[in-house]
């Protein structure tokens, strides 16, 4: 069986991403309810309000969830830790800071950890002190990211040699050749924030999500490497203002001011780019049309099929024309 489906209880292995202040337990519900793994992200959130969307999960599924906690981001990482056990949530996804206290601490408590890391040094760190797998997340990823830059082609399959724990592919991942080639690569299972934006679950506006139908290959830019506070997001007047105002020596008290929950929720769920941003993966060129979170899980995992059938017979095409070469 797949390690990442018998550790998290779930049936098959994809993963909703974290998407901070604008999560929807609707659209973590669907994909727990398709047999994936739906995550809260925490964001800067209060913990109350936290709780508050935790239970509608729980009232939306009686399936494996996880809480998503940005460990430097949030001011309140302590506090939810806490909520977690008090709430018996399952599974734990820790990112953006140094995972060590928190992961013993759920390990006492028998809650499942999920590390996102993008460095084989990180996914070390992050399978000694506890973790049950790690996400190896690539460049490609909306949102923030790492300045390290590593791509997710070259980073799982370092991953994958490096660490014994079970690893996760995120990252310019957005349908099942995607899902086939992270298998390919050393992966056991993908997560996924973009394809679920366009889920038909999803509340996020309609120019957001059409925005994402209708993306090219190059429509998102990478904000904030002047200040290290790296970010994938979608061009528009809001971001790209903003990377011409970096440019011209911004400080990181600007860059925050400018990239703060508010601005997110404004380009997200109320479709004003104008005054906010949306993030998005690279692979939002992939996107084409809305789905329902079942739909697009059932698709992805036939193409999955599909692809690894063609690679097997490429394969042996491969191994036919190799054995000629040496014959002759």
């Amino acid at each position: 069986m797949n390690r990442v489906c018998q550790i998290f209880k779930i049936e098959v292995p994809i993963i909703l991403g974290g998407m901070g202040n604008i999560s929807s337990p609707e659209l973590v519900a669907a994909v727990s309810n398709a047999g994936g793994l739906g995550t809260l992200g925490a964001g800067t959130m209060h913990p109350e309000k936290v709780r508050q969307l935790i239970n509608e999960i729980k009232e939306k599924t009686g399936r494996p969830f996880s809480l998503n906690i940005p460990i430097r981001v949030s001011p309140f990482s302590q506090e939810l830790a806490q909520m977690v056990v008090e709430e018996k949530v399952p599974v734990v996804t820790l990112s953006a800071g140094d995972p060590t206290s928190f992961l013993s601490f759920f390990r006492s408590y028998n809650v499942k950890t999920i590390v996102v890391t993008a460095s084989v040094k990180q996914a070390k760190k992050a399978e000694v002190a506890g973790a049950d797998a790690v996400v190896g997340e690539g460049f490609e990823a909306a949102g923030l990211n790492s300045p390290l830059e590593i791509t997710t082609f070259s980073l799982i399959p370092q991953l994958a040699d490096a660490v014994k724990i079970p690893v996760i592919a995120a990252g310019g991942i957005a349908d099942g050749r995607g899902l086939a080639a992270a298998f390919m690569l050393g992966a056991e299972g993908v997560q996924m924030g973009t394809r679920f934006i366009v889920a038909k679950e999803a509340p996020f506006s309609r120019k957001y999500k059409k925005a994402i139908v209708n993306a090219g290959d190059d429509a998102t830019i990478v904000i904030g490497r002047t200040v290290g506070r790296i970010r994938r997001v979608l061009k528009g007047p809001y971001t790209e203002e903003l990377y011409r105002l970096e440019k011209e020596k911004m400080t990181l008290e600007e860059y925050e001011k400018y990239t703060k929950e508010d601005a997110h929720w404004a380009g997200a769920m109320e479709g004003n780019i104008e005054k906010g941003f949306v993030n998005s993966g690279q692979a939002a060129g992939i996107i084409k049309e809305e789905s329902t979170v079942k739909e697009i899980i059932e698709q992805m995992i036939q193409e999955a099929k599909d692809a690894l059938h063609k690679a097997s017979e490429s394969v042996k095409q491969a191994e036919e024309g190799f054995s000629k070469i040496i014959i002759n």
